[in-house]
């Protein structure tokens, strides 16, 4: 007897329902999908410079950008910022990060607390002793005084040292003592929930509060998001903190940010990259995209599928063609997500021998299956999963790339919305 099917579910778990937050016109957390952020590395008193930079990443992408505020002269920039942002037509929030003299620069600058979308604040440095609740205070009414959110911000590098001390001490005297790793998760997380309970305290509403909880060690920050998640409602920031350089941190801060993600857990996500020497801070944007795209949790850029290649395709013109349709497609994205609504949700693949290059072409909305070695060079096209055209010669690349403009202007384009209105 054969024995029943398994009805295995695909997909992530149900999203964690949290409060949402009004961040400057986007919203984090409550039915909003997870929300790509990044932050500056600009000196922020260097306006022309933090101007480009802000502007570069919201046109990757980023929909909402952080910027240091850590003196005078960058508080006194961020009003300038703003303004000159709004003249290139750049609209994306901005949030001050904000330690050590974070209540001081707020009051010294009230231009500054208006500018901003939201202020992020550290309560492991927001104040030291006696001053701590002063100065957590005096920020939390700045917020409240001009309608901001504030994400409050642990992190394991600069934690509260004396509610860690206290629960190593009380740790240390339980008769089942647990490991320092697991009184420093609760560090953490005591931390940010009892900064969040006296911030309602105060006064400031619980859609105006985000939290976070930042390591360095992916199975530590799974560790405490998972815990973090279970005992409140907050809207929740994910990253993985000096996630490192290059491929190291994205496969750090993608293997860490994936799993709570499936588990559904996080409402915002920033990808921290370490860049190169004048690299491009864009990066870390792109990343977040492709993870969430990759999961199936948001779209941004049309998908190309190529193959890895192998034995079979010697020859790289395959690897051009993919290459060249995909900086095609995301270059041409933010004119096409004005003028194709919908387009982000366009399947190409680019294959390159006969083994799976027809199969998965059919998969696609658009795809071509380019000949192998020793194959007849030959390159047939297949629309909508079914084969439309075979193309040869030197052009096919050419050719191939104009029969994709003309599946994004009938199948996206004006006449296409208007029929579908009809």
């Amino acid at each position: 007897m054969t024995a029943p099917l398994p009805n295995i579910a695909s997909g992530p778990s149900q999203r964690r329902r949290s409060v949402g937050v009004d961040v400057g016109g986007v919203l984090v957390g409550g039915p909003a999908p997870v929300v790509v952020q990044s932050m500056t590395n600009t000196d922020t008193a260097d306006i022309e410079a933090t101007v480009a930079q802000v502007a570069a990443l919201a046109r990757a992408g980023s929909e909402i950008v952080r910027i240091t505020v850590d003196r005078d002269e960058a508080a006194a920039a961020v009003p300038h910022i703003r303004d000159r942002l709004l003249l290139k037509n750049v609209t994306v929030p901005l949030v001050g990060d904000f330690h050590y003299i974070g209540h001081k620069l707020l009051a010294d600058h009230p231009a500054c607390a208006e500018a901003l979308a939201k202020y992020r604040i550290n309560p492991g440095n927001v104040g030291f002793k006696a001053k701590r609740d002063t100065q957590f205070g005096a920020i939390i009414e700045t917020a409240m005084r001009y309608d901001k959110p504030v994400r409050i911000g642990v992190n394991w590098g600069s934690l509260d040292q004396e509610l860690l001390t206290h629960l190593m001490d009380e740790n240390a005297a339980s008769d089942a003592p647990v490991s320092a790793q697991a009184i420093t998760r609760e560090a953490m997380i005591r931390s940010a929930l009892l900064s969040a309970e006296r911030a309602e305290e105060l006064g400031l509403g619980r859609d105006r509060i985000l939290l976070s909880a930042k390591v360095s060690d992916v199975q530590e920050l799974i560790a405490v998001y998972r815990d973090l998640a279970r005992r409140c409602d907050y809207a929740l920031h994910l990253g993985l903190t000096e996630a490192g350089m290059g491929s190291k941190g994205i496969v750090a801060s993608s293997a860490a940010l994936g799993i709570l993600l499936q588990e559904g857990i996080g409402d915002t996500i920033r990808i921290s990259l370490t860049p190169e020497p004048n690299g491009d801070r864009t990066q870390e944007v792109k990343v977040a995209q492709e993870l969430l795209q990759t999961m199936g949790f948001r779209q941004f850029v049309p998908v190309v599928a190529a193959c890895p290649g192998c034995g079979r395709t010697t020859s790289t013109v395959f690897q051009e063609l993919a290459k060249e349709i995909q900086d095609h497609l995301s270059t041409s994205m933010p004119v096409w997500k004005e003028r194709y609504p919908g387009v982000e949700a366009l399947q190409v693949a680019v294959m390159g021998c006969i083994v799976n290059g027809p199969g998965e072409s059919k998969h696609a909305d658009i795809g071509i299956s380019l000949p192998g070695t020793g194959e007849t060079p030959a390159a047939p096209v297949f629309v909508d999963g079914k084969k439309v055209v075979t193309l040869r010669g030197p052009k096919i690349a050419d050719e191939f790339k104009q029969m994709v403009a003309d599946y994004i202007e009938r199948r996206f384009g004006h006449e296409a919305a208007t029929d579908a209105a009809e």
